[in-house]
C-alpha cells in the first residue's frame, strides 16, 4: 500500500519528495546562504557548448559545458575567466559516487576545517533538462540546498560535482525504477497538498479529522491516477549507460546536469579514490590549480 503524509507535509511546508533528504545528505548539496538569484546571464541566445580544462594537483581533465543549460554554462565560464576556482579544493569525495569542488572557502582551509558552505551571493535558476541530461559516469552537475529550503531547486553559484558512481545490475535498475515511481508519486502528492494548504491548515486548526481524512483519500486517488497515466521509467539510453559505465541515477531529474567530462576521466577516478576523513574531505588536499577555456 502506498503511503502519503498529508498533515505532516503541510505543517513542515515540504515541497519536495519525501526521499529527497537522503540524496541531499549524500551528494553535493551545498548550504550557501545567499538568497539572490543570478539573472545577469539569462538573456543569452547562444546555444554552443564550451570546453574547460581543469588543471589539478593530480592531473588534468576537460569538461564540456552544455549549450542547452546556458545559465549554468555562462556562470561557469564567468567564474573560470575570473580565476574563481584557482587554488580551491575538491573538498568532498565519496568513492563510487562523486567528487565535489567549488567552495571558495576551501582555498586557504585549515586541516580538518568543515567546508561546503561557501560561494557567491547568488544562486542559479534550475535548468534540469531531463532525461536528455542525466547522472551518468562523468556528468558535471551543480550542487544545491535540499528541497525543504529550496523547492525551486536552484543551484549553488559555484559548487559543482563530477559523477563517478558505479555500474548497476538489471535488478538494481528495476529497483531504481520503483524508487523513481514512488518519488514521482510523492512529488505529485506534495504539489496537491500545497494547492490545498489553506484548507488543510483550517481543518487542522478546527480539529476536523474527518475532513482531513476525506481530503487525503481524494488527493491520493488523484495522485495514483496521474502517476499511472505517465509512469516514471528509465530511458534506453539511461539503462545502457548505467549498466555499462555506471552513474548515480537516484539523483536524476533533481539536480541540474550542465556538462560532462570529455577527456581525463582517469584523473577524476584517481581523485575519487583518495583517503578521506570527516565530512568526506580528502586527508591530503587535492587542489584545482587553474581552469581555462579551450577550443
Amino acid at each position: 500500500m502506498k503511503k502519503y503524509f498529508l498533515p505532516l507535509a503541510v505543517a513542515m511546508g515540504l515541497a519536495g519528495c519525501g526521499t529527497q533528504a537522503a540524496a541531499d545528505n549524500s551528494d553535493g548539496g551545498d548550504s550557501t546562504q545567499g538568497q539572490q538569484t543570478d539573472t545577469a546571464m539569462t538573456q543569452t541566445t547562444d546555444s554552443s557548448d564550451v570546453k574547460v580544462e581543469v588543471e589539478t594537483t593530480m592531473g588534468n581533465f576537460t569538461v564540456m559545458l552544455y549549450g542547452d543549460t546556458p545559465r549554468h554554462r555562462d556562470n561557469f565560464v564567468k567564474l573560470v575567466k575570473e580565476g574563481y576556482y584557482d587554488g580551491t579544493l575538491f573538498h568532498r569525495v565519496i568513492n563510487e559516487f562523486m567528487v565535489q569542488a567549488g567552495d571558495p572557502d576551501s582555498r586557504n582551509a585549515r586541516p580538518g576545517q568543515q567546508l561546503g558552505a561557501g560561494g557567491p551571493d547568488y544562486k542559479i535558476d534550475a535548468e534540469i533538462v531531463y532525461p536528455r541530461h542525466f547522472h551518468k559516469r562523468g556528468a558535471l552537475a551543480a550542487a544545491r540546498q535540499g528541497d525543504q529550503v529550496n523547492p525551486a531547486r536552484q543551484s549553488s553559484g559555484s559548487q559543482f560535482y563530477v559523477v563517478t558512481g558505479k555500474k548497476l545490475s538489471e535488478g538494481e535498475l528495476a529497483q531504481m525504477e520503483q524508487y523513481m515511481q514512488q518519488s514521482a508519486r510523492q512529488q505529485i502528492f506534495n504539489s496537491k497538498v500545497q494547492q490545498h494548504r489553506a484548507e488543510i491548515m483550517q481543518m487542522q486548526q478546527t480539529g476536523d479529522h474527518a475532513g482531513l481524512d476525506s481530503l487525503q483519500k481524494r488527493l491520493v486517488a488523484e495522485t495514483e491516477s496521474e502517476a499511472a497515466a505517465k509512469p516514471a521509467s528509465l530511458t534506453s539510453e539511461q539503462r545502457t549507460a548505467y549498466s555499462t559505465v555506471g552513474g548515480t541515477p537516484h539523483l536524476d531529474g533533481q539536480y541540474t546536469v550542465f556538462g560532462e567530462v570529455v577527456s581525463g576521466m582517469n584523473v577524476v577516478d584517481s581523485i575519487e579514490k583518495v583517503p578521506t576523513g570527516p565530512q568526506d574531505r580528502p586527508r591530503q588536499d587535492v587542489r584545482i590549480l587553474k581552469m581555462k577555456i579551450v577550443e
